[in-house]
């Protein structure tokens, strides 16, 4: 019998799920205290935290990192890499250009228009990371932002911790990028994708190892001037990405890669499934219109 419990943190809802009810208040308290210190180094939205103090250093100057916000950034260049740069962390002045510059429960949902200018970030290459002396420099216009990665790489954090530290089966949901980890869990874990948000269309899957996520652009969407806005954006523009996707979920060997495939997908638009295919990522793409189409091996019936 799975058993769980959630919690709000990092501007969405974060689900742990075990088979015993009786280590769920343990594994709860593990995943608490993995998201909340993420949130305290790695939040762009705080002023006080590591990140921030980061993005203010100045031109071309090392910073040393702390362990947590080292892995953080590199799994950040991972998906940026793994993506070829479709999933990029230099956006961060591009989200704040769009008035994505805090938590999204305080981004007003309607304003007035803006001035923005299209013209590709920095690129992921600009950031000068050494692994071997623990050290970061970015250039003075740019401004790192590790939304993109950073929930599915939360939640595959929380995960091992969790299974690590009790020896047990467990699920990890930080706003729709689940990480499963310990012992095979029998049955594997069942999980509802939705075909938009709030509707009453869903597949029902199963997932028994690594991560799936969902990456979209209905969730976190807003309104200047009369223009719909959302905060996934495309690199070679530094805007929102214009896209026929309203929802992509994929599944990966961990959430952090599923995340990156899911998100680079919206960014692709129409080279989407193809792209998905030859790497042989199982994923379900939902349109506008709400017309589903998988790829890699997603069926109609999981």
């Amino acid at each position: 019998m799975l058993t769980a419990d959630s919690f709000a943190a990092m501007g969405t809802m974060t689900t742990v799920v075990v088979d015993d009810e009786g280590v769920l208040p343990q594994a709860l308290a593990i995943v608490q205290a993995e998201i909340a210190e993420i949130d305290r180094v790695c939040s762009r939205f705080r002023v006080d935290s590591e990140l921030s103090r980061l993005n203010d250093s100045g031109e071309g100057e090392a910073v040393v990192l702390s362990a947590l916000l080292e892995d953080a950034i590199a799994a950040a260049l991972a998906a940026a890499r793994m993506t070829g740069g479709l999933v990029d962390p230099t956006v961060g002045r591009a989200l704040h250009d769009i008035g994505y510059t805090v938590t999204f429960s305080d981004v007003p949902s309607d304003g007035p228009a803006l001035r923005l200018t299209v013209r590709p970030v920095a690129g992921w290459q600009a950031v000068d990371y050494d692994p071997l002396a623990h050290t970061v420099s970015i250039p003075a216009d740019v401004s790192l932002d590790l939304g993109a990665s950073g929930k599915a790489w939360a939640a595959d954090r929380a995960a091992s911790a969790v299974a690590e530290g009790l020896g047990i089966s467990v699920a990890v949901d930080c706003g729709g990028d689940i990480a499963v980890r310990g012992p095979l869990h029998p049955g594997g874990w069942p999980v509802r994708v939705g075909q938009r948000i709030g509707g009453d269309d869903w597949q029902d899957v199963v997932v028994f190892d690594g991560g799936l996520a969902t990456s979209g652009t209905e969730a976190r969407r807003w309104r200047r001037g009369g223009v719909d806005i959302h905060h996934i954006i495309d690199p070679a523009t530094g805007l929102p990405a214009r896209t026929p996707w309203s929802m992509v979920s994929v599944a990966a060997a961990s959430c952090l890669e599923a995340n990156a495939a899911a998100t680079a997908a919206i960014i692709l638009g129409d080279a989407a499934p193809g792209w998905l295919e030859d790497l042989r990522l199982p994923a379900r793409l939902v349109d506008k219109d709400g017309w589903v189409r998988f790829a890699g091996g997603w069926r109609e019936t999981c």
